[in-house]
């Protein structure tokens, strides 16, 4: 069993950055992939950002490429999503996933943990 807990959403102002982090437990965390998804009131679940097991290779949806990176600390069963420049449009609840395979994955399907969510809020 993983267990994955996403940290540090919050309320921005549009134009601020925020720092979500993702720590996971309960398997070698350094040999898998993982990714961050949203979701908005009222909208499907969409790909955010993906990070091979070695940080090596990292995929962004068009929406956050240029303002967001995804980073790990495998050392710290950790990974990142460091986002700047928020917009209203960036509010969503964030979650974290954990894929099966070390190569990531913009499809929510081919990853089998998830954690609970975190709420990022950008006001206008």
């Amino acid at each position: 069993q993983v267990t994955l807990v996403e940290s540090g959403g919050g309320l921005v102002q549009a134009g601020g950055s925020l720092r979500l982090s993702c720590a996971a437990s309960g398997r070698t965390f350094s040999s898998y992939a993982m990714g961050w998804f949203r979701q908005a009131p009222g909208k499907e679940r969409e790909f955010v950002a993906a990070i091979s097991w070695s940080g090596g290779t990292t995929y962004y949806a068009d929406s956050v490429k240029g303002r967001s990176t995804v980073s790990r600390d495998n050392g710290k069963n950790t990974v990142y999503l460091q986002m700047n420049s928020l917009k209203p449009e960036d509010t969503a609840v964030y979650y974290c996933a954990a894929g099966t395979t070390a190569v990531p994955s913009l499809v929510g399907d081919d990853y089998a943990y998830w954690g609970q969510g975190t709420q990022v809020t950008v006001s206008s």
